[in-house]
């Protein structure tokens, strides 16, 4: 084994640093991270302390779950940035960019093994408690990554720690022992990994793996419903949960950085009405909203109320590749060439979305990383999303569903498009099915959902065409493509191809990332130029509202908003 020296400023050097763009310009430029105190904090914060009363903000409706290995929403992530905290977080650069940081890990070694294996040695902090002021243990680490891992945990992010060595043997059966996770000493957490993962250190602050309590978790499912057990370790907690209303959280008096925290509650409240959203922010009921009424995007985006961000994601169409219907990849690839994407981002979402070329969006990195050409770049389009070259698009699609048997989309049966209750999912769908209809000839009926019910429906494949959508969980191709594996947890189209299984494997196989590049863009050449199992239909943007009042905000293009450290003004 060959020591390494502590990777503080290794973390920093790989974190996804993004500035937020300016209004309507859908853009931002790389800034570089700012030092952080040795709390692990942007230093200084103590303007936060001055703060009181609280904060409500709206980012969805009813939560699904909030079990940190169980949750695969944007919202839940979110929500669970503030209650728990992992090994690595994310900290303000003092711009409104979020930062990796030291987290509940004070320091850690990484070290290169022998055998190709990469160990981290990673030393806890001395100061971590729960809420309930017991102290944070290896142990606890240990114990969540493990479950995590455990396939009767069915935990959909399982796969985002498959680089831990031993996880495919536990997938297959073996000990959870087997895990390369091991609380050392109370203080000590050791992790193996296969070999050396570029994004590691991402994953150290990915909600799935937030710890949880051992004694709390097991034999209580109801274990998140209630304060007195949700027990975390971040910098709030829960104080009641009222359900379809709101998540009220407070103040956690045993977090480390308590001194430097800046709203007594924040209030996640729940809503999936877009109108009821813009209505409570407006009468200061709401202090942030994320979602809109689509005809009144217009009015404030061009009032300056409503602001863009940088968001590395993919707005989409899911087919279910096990429908007896979508199992045929021409009529899949008719119905992504039938769409007009520029109408869409233009008339719809008119925010400053960028028409989708294929899955994986811009702003990925590839093999040369950060300040160089991007993933999307070097993997060009899968099918043009020119203007010009929508007729030729929508000839081939007429031209490929004739060849599946349904020459004008004769005898082709109706079809369900499936979205979650949303102003803007429902204009998306009424677009799709007004195109389908006069493209290809067939008829599409829309049916909507409230998000839990979604949410199952899609995952369990209960559906033959549904919106989806995918947000960089961190920077890297891995993201975006591993998902699609066979029996992947987050698999929603059921999508199985020996050959591009291989491709995924082929990459997550070397540390060299000109081979780790190449093969993820053979895995998405199977998967949108052969199969297009999905019809991608624009890059995300964010969308938010805050009030003037409101600083100290923070965000990542990973999606996730930080309040703790915000004051009112």
């Amino acid at each position: 084994m060959r020591k390494a020296s502590k990777v503080l400023s290794a973390v920093l050097a790989s974190a996804m640093v993004l500035s937020l763009a300016a209004c309507g310009g859908g853009t931002a430029d790389t800034t570089t991270a700012a030092e952080t105190s040795d709390t692990g904090t942007t230093a200084p914060q103590s303007a936060a302390a001055a703060s009181t009363g609280g904060l409500a903000v709206c980012l969805a409706s009813e939560p699904q779950t909030i079990d940190p290995a169980l949750n695969t929403s944007l919202d839940g992530a979110m929500m669970l940035n503030h209650m728990f905290e992992g090994l690595v977080k994310w900290v303000d650069d003092g711009k409104g960019n979020a930062v990796l940081a030291p987290g509940q890990a004070e320091s850690w070694e990484k070290a290169a093994n022998d055998d190709g294996t990469v160990t981290y040695t990673i030393k806890l902090r001395s100061d971590a408690k729960w809420s309930d002021g017991k102290p944070v243990t290896a142990g606890d680490f240990e114990y969540s990554w493990k479950r995590l891992a455990n396939p009767e945990t069915a935990a959909d992010y399982c796969y985002m720690i498959d680089m831990v060595k031993g996880y495919s043997e536990v997938q297959e059966g073996a000990d959870l022992d087997t895990l390369a996770v091991k609380a050392v000493d109370d203080g000590t957490l050791e992790i193996v990994l296969n070999n050396d993962c570029p994004y590691f250190e991402e994953i150290m602050a990915f909600p799935a793996t937030f710890p949880v309590r051992q004694e709390i978790v097991e034999g209580n499912a109801e274990w998140t419903y209630d304060p007195s057990t949700y027990i975390g370790n971040g910098p709030y907690k829960m104080k009641e949960w009222s359900h379809n209303a709101y998540i009220l959280t407070e103040k956690n008096p045993e977090y480390y950085d308590y001194a430097n925290l800046g709203p007594e509650t924040i209030k996640f409240t729940l809503l999936d009405d877009a109108n009821a959203m813009l209505a409570a922010y407006k009468s200061g009921e709401l202090q942030f909203i994320k979602n809109f009424p689509t005809d009144e995007i217009a009015n404030y985006l061009a009032s300056g109320e409503l602001k863009i961000a940088k968001h590395i994601g993919t707005y989409y169409v899911c087919f279910n590749t096990e429908d007896e219907v979508f199992q045929d990849p021409r009529i899949r690839k008719a119905f992504n060439l039938a769409i007009d994407r520029n109408y869409i981002v233009e008339n719809v979402t008119q925010t400053g979305e960028v028409p989708a070329t294929a899955f994986v969006p811009s702003g990925v990195y590839d093999a040369a990383g950060p300040g160089s050409d991007d993933f999307r770049t070097v993997g060009g389009d899968y099918y043009s999303a020119a203007p010009e070259d929508y007729e030729a698009n929508c000839e081939e699609a007429r031209k490929l569903l004739a060849e599946a048997g349904y020459p004008n989309g004769e005898g082709f049966p109706t079809v369900e498009y499936l979205y979650n209750t949303d102003d803007r999912h429902k204009a998306i769908g009424e677009a799709l099915q007004n195109m389908w209809q006069e493209v290809l000839g067939v008829n599409v009926t829309l049916s909507n959902q409230d998000w839990n019910v979604f949410l199952k429906s899609r995952k369990d494949g209960d559906f033959q065409i549904a919106r989806n959508g995918w947000i960089a969980d961190y920077n890297d191709p891995c993201s975006f493509l591993d998902m699609w594996y066979t029996d992947g947890g987050n698999n929603d189209s059921q999508y199985s191809n020996p050959a591009y299984d291989a491709a995924i494997d082929k990459a997550k196989a070397t540390t060299d990332q000109t081979q780790r590049m190449a093969a993820f863009h053979e895995a998405e050449d199977i998967l949108m130029g052969q199969d297009c199992v999905h019809a991608p239909l624009y890059f995300y943007v964010e969308k938010y509202m805050l009030d003037d009042s409101v600083k100290g905000m923070y965000y990542t293009p990973l999606g996730y908003f930080f309040f703790g450290y915000t004051t009112r003004q």
